[in-house]
């Protein structure tokens, strides 16, 4: 049976390490537990919010006057088929360790998004992707219960509508399904994916000498470089204590790209996207804006690695992280004309 407990501080619960209370807090370990928290927000008639792994999150100092249900499911189940194999795993287990799981097995297909904090179920819903690889390439099936009915629901990666960023689970089912598995379909003995150009830099001796990196290889090349941005979680490393990239990169028209790119004097970093359009750097607009490595406004502060994460140098609030976005925000929109979006969940705001 679930234990719903009351008024738990969320702060501790998210890298960022910043935020409110929850009214109610549980956490469940199979799906039955995830249709009692959801018999339990019935008669309660609160709001409902599902916690992954807190790395992608965002609270208001106000908290959040409902139930959060942290997903615990876990496991991780290989199976052989025909196209390769699929490795189905619970909503609840640590992003990371599948990945190192997948590696270790020799199987291609989510080498490149090594050291991305969170859990299985988060990847889905954003269309977690780095390093020129996003999981809608791997994913085959992802299974959930429906709030409204507490019915098992599944969709093929086809109705999951993945693009950029984006799933039908953070668009127009948004807060319909909480996810408990995930399957993805990966190549055994495959070739690692060398499309990125950091990943191409760091391994440049390798491939100039003809040479191609091994997939273990690649795991640990991407968790050097994200360590160097701070975007490997690191208890001692105040850059680390962020919610990862906090912008996307905006996807703007070829007109756009036009413009931006004869207002600058330097060559504007650019890459293709669906549909003809052009995908910018956020990172680089925001340099180019005048925000540099380090930019602190109080306690909240861009990451003295990397211009796309916002941090936490200690005693910040969530107050304090959404003056500083606001800022990153309105200097990059003076500067380009380009409106940035927040890439995490802004939840009690």
């Amino acid at each position: 049976m679930i234990e719903i407990q009351e008024n738990i501080p969320l702060a501790s619960w998210t890298t960022l390490g910043v935020g409110g209370n929850a009214m109610y807090f549980a956490v469940a370990f199979a799906e039955d537990e995830v249709r009692e928290a959801l018999e339990f927000v019935q008669r309660r008639n609160v709001p409902f919010f599902v916690l992954g792994g807190g790395s992608n999150l965002l609270v208001s100092d106000r908290g959040f006057p409902g139930l959060v249900l942290r997903i615990a499911i876990g496991g991780i189940e290989p199976r052989q088929e025909s196209s390769g194999v699929v490795f189905r795993a619970g909503a609840g287990v640590e992003w990371d360790s599948l990945v190192e799981r997948t590696v270790a097995a020799n199987c291609a297909g989510l080498e490149c998004l090594s050291g991305i904090p969170g859990s299985v179920g988060g990847t889905p819903v954003q269309n977690v992707g780095a390093y020129g690889q996003e999981v809608a390439s791997s994913i085959v099936r992802v299974e959930g219960v429906e709030i409204a009915s507490a019915r098992k629901v599944a969709f093929s990666r086809e109705e999951c509508g993945f693009h950029y960023r984006h799933s039908r689970f953070n668009q127009q089912d948004a807060g319909r399904y909480i996810l408990t598995f995930v399957e993805y379909a990966l190549r055994p003995g495959g070739e690692p994916q060398l499309a990125y150009t950091d990943l191409k830099r760091h391994f440049a001796d390798t491939l100039a000498a003809g040479a191609r990196p091994s997939l273990a290889e690649v795991r640990q090349g991407v968790l050097e470089i994200r360590r160097r941005k701070g975007m490997v979680f690191d208890e001692n490393d105040p850059d680390s204590h962020s919610a990862g990239s906090f912008f996307k990169n905006p996807v703007v028209s070829r007109e756009e790209y036009a413009r931006i790119a004869a207002t600058s004097t330097v060559p504007v970093p650019h890459y293709d996207a669906p549909e003809g359009r052009i995908k910018l750097a956020a990172a680089w607009l925001i340099e180019q804006s005048g925000i540099s490595r380090g930019f602190a406004l109080g306690p909240a502060a861009v990451s003295g690695k990397h211009t796309l994460a916002l941090t936490n140098r200690g005693g910040a609030t969530a107050t304090d992280i959404v003056r500083l976005k606001e800022h990153v925000e309105a200097q990059v929109l003076g500067r380009f004309g380009v409106q940035l979006q927040p890439e995490p969940v802004l939840l009690g705001f």
